[in-house]
């Protein structure tokens, strides 16, 4: 593994708590600068991983590396290295949003200048400048969420962990939330994101790994994950049934939709395959009157590869 280029390796980390195991002999490489998502139901192991490579909590078996740091020799330079923000927010209610601010620049020792300028500097990033003489119980949860990721910055973090950041959200806060991921990213951060919302992963990722029971069962990009899922197709639509029959016909593997004069040819969606059936349509002068392709989503992928214990460990490079 590339260490250099990596902001988090691991490798084997195992975790459990009594007799049940969360986390069974994990490997992850992180490149720098990306938005890396581990998605996974409840309980499969996402919320634990980010503890122990945050170094909340020791893994029982394994090693890791964040920022080129150690996690079990290091540990006080990877939290130096890395910002966290949570579902449940650190934000304190009875401050304003500039005082939340000021408490964590006082946290990172900035002198009383420096803090005061990073906190105007990020309310008037984060889009709260108004919103920073009110207390914080005041707050929106899209504003709190801003704050909270505000306040995740204050330390200049090189990794950030997102644990599920935008639960909750309406979906225009969510798409504020987005932007200020893919500015963190551009700006050279490397963001560690876990979410139940396959939209999110698949809006932002760079790279996903889909984890069940405590096990990587696949990794890849957005793309490469959809691929590897059956029920991919083509669906045609004919002006008559005789144009119809004939494709039906000359393309075999064809199944035919009750009630419509149409026929879904299995297919992966790609160009090549799209340009050999539109040829073999061609040859045979069949006129299509519609062509729609449909390709798994990482809904699909994420009911197809989790829930099953028996799923062996699939990367697409």
């Amino acid at each position: 593994m590339h260490t250099q280029q990596s902001a988090i390796t691991a490798t084997g980390l195992r975790k459990s708590f009594g007799d049940h195991v969360v986390l069974d002999g994990l490997d992850l490489n992180v490149p720098r600068g990306t938005v890396f998502s581990l998605l996974g139901a409840n309980g499969a192991g996402k919320t634990t991983t980010v503890k122990i490579l945050s170094t909340l909590i020791s893994a029982d078996g394994g090693s890791a590396r964040v920022d080129g740091h150690d996690l079990a020799t290091e540990p006080d330079a990877v939290r130096a290295a890395i910002g966290v923000t949570g579902q449940f927010s650190a934000v304190d209610n009875l401050l304003t949003g500039e005082e939340n601010l000021l408490l964590m620049a006082d946290l990172h020792h900035l002198g009383r200048h420096d803090g005061r300028r990073r906190a105007a500097d990020l309310l008037d990033r984060f889009d709260l400048v108004e919103a920073g003489k009110k207390p914080a119980s005041t707050y929106s949860g899209g504003m709190r969420r801003r704050l909270d990721l505000a306040m995740t910055l204050v330390g200049s973090p090189r990794v950030i962990f997102l644990d599920e950041p935008t639960t909750g959200l309406d979906p225009r806060s969510r798409r504020s939330m987005w932007q200020l991921v893919r500015d963190l990213v551009a700006g050279g951060v490397t963001i560690f994101l876990t979410t139940q919302y396959l939209e999110e992963a698949d809006e932002l990722a760079d790279r996903i790994a889909v984890l069940d029971h405590g096990r990587l069962v696949a990794e890849g990009t957005a793309d490469e994950l959809k691929r590897r899922i059956p029920g991919g197709h083509v669906r045609l639509r004919f002006a008559d049934p005789r144009g119809l029959e004939i494709a039906e016909r000359v393309l075999g593997q064809a199944s035919r939709e009750t009630d419509a004069l149409a026929l879904r040819v299995p297919s992966d969606g790609s160009l090549r395959s799209l340009k050999t059936l539109i040829g073999r349509l061609d040859d045979q002068a069949i006129e299509v009157d519609e062509l729609s392709v449909h390709t798994p989503d990482l809904d699909d992928v994420f009911l197809a590869l989790t829930g099953n214990p028996k799923n062996e460990k699939v990367t697409t490079r």
